[in-house]
């Protein structure tokens, strides 16, 4: 249900295309394998079964921080959502709300009010796990570098100790009892990130462990997983999951 968007245009010419559609379209999501955020939104998009086209932004390189995708998203962030007619919205909490409200299909929350506002909490708590913030502020420090990558696998565990205890006592099968939710389509990104750009050692969250791979057996999660989208490196395809 995915369609790549034809990599031989610059960004620029893509949005001016775009951006002057003026009749409904197939929906746009701009975003990078690698991007914890766009998972996020792959895993919603698969999971209501919406057909969209993907178009792939440069995060290594910095093409996210171009005058041209600033014509996107003034912040500069990924990912980007073109609805289809032609609105664009940004943060991933934001475009999977819009997606629950305008495809009933699949609902992603759970029923119960509290049920809800705990996965929200939990949601929250993963965007609070700020890896890039955090790696970024050590960067500017006057630090060793084993120092530094060691302060912040410590911010990163304090954290996830935090998360592990919440989830411990909300959990069934998922983060939320047994059904699936957006908590759910947060805490996979967050555990690859943790473990594959930090090394941190998730054993010792069992947990958010079981739970995500059990999740990881699901087509909806496997099938979004950054090495397994058209813009992740030849070499890193089909790497273990």
């Amino acid at each position: 249900m995915v369609e790549t968007g034809n990599t031989d245009h610059s960004i620029s010419e893509q949005l001016q295309n775009d951006c002057s559609l003026k009749e409904e379209q197939i929906p746009i999501l701009y975003g990078s394998y690698i991007d914890e955020a766009s998972w996020r939104v792959r895993i919603a998009l698969e999971w209501k079964g919406i057909n969209y086209r993907y178009e792939s932004i440069d995060i290594e390189h910095g093409e996210h921080l171009s005058s041209r995708f600033y014509k996107l998203n003034p912040c500069k962030k990924l990912p980007c959502y073109m609805t289809r007619t032609g609105k664009i919205l940004t943060q991933s909490l934001a475009i999977i709300e819009y997606l629950e409200l305008n495809y009933p299909q699949r609902p992603m929350w759970p029923k119960a009010n509290y049920h809800r506002a705990k996965a929200i909490a939990i949601t929250q708590d993963i965007c609070d796990i700020q890896t890039s913030e955090i790696k970024k502020y050590l960067n500017m420090i006057d630090m060793d570098p084993d120092r530094r990558q060691e302060t912040i696998r410590r911010e990163i565990e304090g954290a996830l100790e935090g998360l592990e205890k919440k989830i411990k006592y909300s959990s069934g099968t998922y983060c939320i009892g047994d059904h699936i939710s957006v908590a759910d389509f947060f805490l996979v990104p967050l555990h690859f990130t943790v473990t594959k750009k930090f090394g941190i050692d998730m054993k010792q969250f069992p947990y958010i462990t079981r739970i995500r791979n059990t999740l990881m057996t699901l087509s909806e999660f496997k099938n979004t997983h950054p090495y397994n989208q058209p813009d992740c490196p030849e070499q890193l395809r089909g790497s273990e999951l």
